[in-house]
């Protein structure tokens, strides 16, 4: 199978091909450039110049600016001729859907162009066409006509372009050949970059964006397969999970996307699209950026994974890997969530709190929330309370043996401790593996054929190598080409120090795994000083992060794994959020809007609402959303269900309460408890 990186066991960026926008080189094994889009009106020059400064102290080395027709893209010059007197050279980025008059006016001012090929020359109609082979090829030659002075342009100026595929606004007549798939954006992509190097334009990055890091992962990892087959080179790309969302779940979101190709040495630049203000997404980016940038790690990380010879699953398709079903973990289960409460000293009844328990005393009931760990991991303590009927407590082998409830806890052994073992469950043994550390030998695998396919035996997957990611990916391929099926529980410890951090570490090591269909749960955990640092931190309420609505490190802990869940569609616990970024096309407050839609829906698990604040990025944009809330026109809303127009130009004072009406009319409402 041809690859789509150097090495899945070995770390080194892929080389690109070196691109230059302004005075900043890209590409080319150079820094990953860290870059956001302002959401002001592009007609308003102050507003747009202040917010652009701010991306740039916050350390934006890119700034891309909406220019939706002609006259947005005129103003680009009284935006730059103002930054510039300032003394601010950050190069700036047109971004352009729909309007080729407006990127020829914009290529001859700003640093670079983004134009998305689904919508450059074709408007989407969402219509089925069945194109002949003659047919098709006269499309293209029309985008040629079309796309070809924009080029000579940008070569004539020095001008860069992105040329920015988007899952949900493929055309028609991609979306007639090769459907609603990541091979249908490659596509969409190449047909462009065809046309630029024919003209010997090659001053271009690409990006295959999507609301879904499953799809958007595959579609970059068969891009680079696909430039490389055709071409004997890769151009560089722009990493982007796009409409992620805000807080919590769109730093998730958008770490699962992007840091799963960074982790293979993939990407150039990124863009972290939340639902805030733009200067918020670069600290995350940074967050992200700089797990990659010590030369140490990248160095040492690698001497004791061995190489792999036979990749036993397809990197561009999701299919969860096979496993036997032990109690509710692997087969067709979701993947479930371990709790490590271990560092609680005295764990009593309201500590579950945390993890989606609530004890009532006046009924003696529990409540278990949508959220709810499946298992916890105490260490050596036996709980002095009854615990929820659903609740599974697992320990070290001496305390699982003083347990009297043998059905309720469960051991975790090393390797060598539960061979040894005089005593095992007679329903589930968890067992360690610290895979690829100095003690992993891959000659001698002894050890895994005495455990492997026992029936009772959960593996649980961790390393203690600085490139982790891809030590237990390694493990995976290992169990799979040895045919041993037993299920596997991810643990992914983290030795990071603020929220953020942690949060970005979380989701790019285990959301890397769960999108190649790797783990039937996870547990995540800190070391100790990251544990001391971060209880500090929510006792004073996480001052200054405000986003993290957590009240304990087991909290904080306990969502994260949910959110990854959800994030890579692995498990899903709770709605789903596709809102943009934002941008000066909004034609609403949609950080607002976001934050009234959340508190009048978040209760109803498994649907995907859209929130866009203007018609370019609905309804295509949109991707898999079941319901969609867009901006037509100032002050004015349009319904969607799917892709399909429920309720046009409703007044945005009564939108979101006729969204709840569309939500009742098609029977997925529930009255919030």
């Amino acid at each position: 199978m041809q690859l789509y990186c150097n090495s899945l066991t070995q770390s080194t960026r892929l080389k690109t091909r070196e691109i230059k926008i302004g005075d900043l080189l890209l590409g080319n094994l150079h820094p990953v450039r860290v870059q956001t889009m302002t959401t002001t009106d592009t007609m308003n020059t102050i507003a747009t110049v202040k917010q652009t400064i701010r991306c740039i102290e916050a350390g934006a080395e890119l700034v891309r600016i909406t220019a939706p027709s002609k006259k947005e893209a005129e103003n680009l010059l009284n935006i730059k001729n103002e930054l510039r007197k300032r003394g601010y050279t950050t190069p700036l980025i047109a971004d352009i859907h729909f309007t080729p008059n407006a990127a020829e006016v914009a290529a001859r001012i700003v640093e670079k162009v983004r134009v998305n090929p689904g919508n450059y020359v074709d408007k989407k109609k969402f219509e089925q066409i069945d194109y002949t082979d003659a047919e098709y090829v006269e499309e293209i030659e029309r985008i040629r006509e079309r796309f070809t002075p924009l080029i000579k342009i940008c070569k004539e100026y020095g001008t860069a372009m992105r040329i920015g595929t988007n899952h949900g606004s493929l055309s028609d007549r991609i979306m007639s050949r090769y459907g609603d798939t990541a091979n249908g954006m490659v596509e969409s992509a190449m047909e462009f970059l065809r046309i630029a190097r024919n003209e010997n334009y090659h001053n271009i990055l690409l990006s295959m964006k999507s609301s879904n890091p499953q799809v958007m992962v595959q579609a970059y990892r068969l891009l680079i397969q696909q430039m490389d087959a055709e071409f004997g080179e890769c151009y560089p790309l722009h990493l982007g999970v796009t409409e992620a969302g805000d807080g919590e779940d769109g730093r998730v979101k958008s770490a699962a996307g992007i840091g799963t190709l960074l982790e293979d040495g993939i990407g150039d630049t990124i863009r972290v699209s939340l639902t805030e203000d733009p200067e918020f997404e670069i600290p995350v980016c940074k967050d992200l950026v700089k797990r990659y940038a010590m030369d140490d790690r990248r160095l040492t990380i690698d001497g004791n994974i061995p190489l792999i010879e036979n990749i036993p699953y397809s990197p561009f398709e999701y299919k969860r890997r096979e496993t036997f079903a032990i109690d509710n973990i692997g087969a067709k289960h979701v993947p479930v969530v371990v709790a490590d409460l271990s560092k609680i000293k005295n764990i009593t009844a309201n500590h579950l709190q945390s993890i989606g328990y609530t004890y009532n005393a006046i009924n003696d009931k529990w409540n278990i929330g949508d959220a709810a760990a499946d298992y916890i991991f105490t260490g050596h303590q036996l709980l002095n309370f009854a615990l929820p009927g659903t609740l599974k407590v697992i320990v070290y082998p001496a305390a699982w043996v003083l347990a009297n409830d043998k059905e309720k806890y469960f051991p975790i052994y090393d390797t060598g401790g539960f061979e040894e073992a005089e005593q095992k469950s007679d329903a589930i043994n968890f067992v360690m593996i610290d895979c690829f550390s100095d003690e992993t030998d891959i000659n001698d695998f002894t050890y895994l054929d005495e455990i492997a396919n026992d029936n009772t035996v959960v593996l649980c997957l961790s390393s203690t190598n600085k490139h982790a990611m891809s030590s237990i990916r390694r493990m995976f391929m290992e169990l799979m080409n040895r045919k041993f099926n037993n299920p596997v529980i991810i643990i992914c410890d983290s030795n990071w120090q603020t929220a953020d951090e942690h949060l970005i570490h979380y989701s790019t090591e285990c959301g890397a795994l769960l999108l190649d269909g790797f783990g039937d749960g996870i547990c995540l955990g800190m070391h100790a000083k990251s544990y001391e640092l971060s209880a500090m931190s929510y006792e004073q309420n996480a001052k200054g992060r405000n986003y993290v609505r957590n009240n304990s490190v087991e909290q904080f802990l306990n969502n994260t794994a949910f959110n990854i869940l959800q994030a890579t569609r692995t498990r899903i616990s709770k709605t789903e959020y596709i809102s943009c970024p934002s941008c000066g096309r909004t034609l609403f407050e949609l950080q607002e809007t976001t934050a009234k839609i959340r508190a009048r829906t978040n209760h109803l698990k498994g649907v995907k609402i859209a929130i866009m604040g203007c018609i370019v990025n609905g309804p295509g944009e949109m991707a898999d959303a079941d319901f969609g809330y867009v901006g037509s026109g100032v002050g004015k809303i349009t319904l969607y269900k799917g892709k399909e127009i429920m309720k046009k130009n409703i007044d945005s004072n009564i939108a979101v309460d006729e969204l709840i009406n569309l939500l009742k009319e098609n029977e997925v409402w529930i009255e919030p408890s």
